[in-house]
């Protein structure tokens, strides 16, 4: 299969997946797995790191107003009644701040131990059940925090902590982990979305930043096998690249308006149902039909 077709699958796969609960690393995974592409080539995983790109500016255009107030109003808040330490600005910063802390000691012994599609079946099968359990919970009583210019300091060091998961557990969800954790804390389904969402564009453009400069940029080593772990990019690698960040800028614009309607009339519960028979799925038969 040539690479761009390649490419504009893997596209419309980050773009769909990214922000839903369901994990795009596990969605991505399968993908390239169905299409044989060598999962341990160097180039092709910086390329799922990069893509991410496209997604998240789909998502700052069209959180772009919203962005705008939060820097306007800094620090003090809409009503006057925020401070540097709970405005939603510097919340989103706290939690992201948490989840670096707490994910770089682990991040290397992740990649080595937990990037098997049996692990990512099990976060996928865990973790649906662990969402379903909490939407279900949580829409029995009424939230305590209804709006993000609501939310407390110690609400955000929690979701940066549980958001960890995501990173050191492949197939948990970052959006799953940070919704789940924002209404375990209080939030309700609107103001635990549009948290998750503030969340993930420092996350995801730190994660993306580090992987590009760590996979292209090789460090000054005279071993050739570590300088051939590292990716060399020509003309038509970069293509293929720029293809994918556009198919998931495309996509994502899409699915971002299409989930926040979804989740405010019917709240988590399919994506909770969704992860549950995949995970099985992949549990039971994915070695024959994927492997790995």
């Amino acid at each position: 299969m040539s690479p761009y077709i390649q490419s504009i699958i893997l596209g419309i796969v980050e773009g769909l997946t990214e922000f839903l609960p369901v994990s795009s690393t596990a969605h991505l995974r399968i993908a390239e797995a169905l299409m044989k592409i060598p999962l341990d080539d160097a180039y092709w995983r910086m390329y799922t790191i990069v893509i991410q790109l496209g997604a998240i500016l789909a998502l700052c255009m069209l959180f772009l107003e919203r962005i705008v107030d939060f820097i306007r109003t800094f620090p003090h808040g809409e009503d006057g009644k925020r401070t540097w330490l709970n405005h939603p600005l510097s919340l989103t910063f706290i939690a992201f701040a948490v989840t670096s802390a707490t994910t770089l000691p682990l991040h290397k012994w992740s990649e080595k131990n937990l990037g098997s599609l049996r692990a990512i079946a099990l976060a996928l099968l865990i973790g649906g059940v662990i969402m379903w359990i909490v939407d279900w919970r949580t829409s029995r009583y009424e939230a305590s925090t209804t709006h993000v210019e609501e939310m407390t300091f110690f609400q955000a060091v929690w979701i940066g902590l549980c958001q960890t998961l995501s990173a050191v557990f492949p197939g948990t969800s970052r959006s799953m982990s940070t919704i789940a954790a924002g209404q375990m804390a209080g939030l309700n389904r609107p103001a635990a979305l549009e948290f998750s969402f503030l969340l993930s564009i420092p996350t995801m453009m730190a994660a993306t930043g580090w992987d590009f400069v760590r996979e292209v940029h090789a460090s000054k080593a005279t071993d050739a096998a570590v300088a051939s772990a590292h990716v060399v990019m020509n003309m038509e690698r970069w293509i293929v690249l720029l293809i994918g960040l556009a198919v998931s800028f495309i996509v994502a614009l899409g699915v971002v308006e299409w989930f926040l309607y979804w989740v405010r009339k019917h709240g988590f519960t399919m994506f909770a149902i969704y992860r549950i028979v995949l995970g099985g799925f992949l549990l039971l038969w994915g070695a024959k039909f994927i492997g790995g």
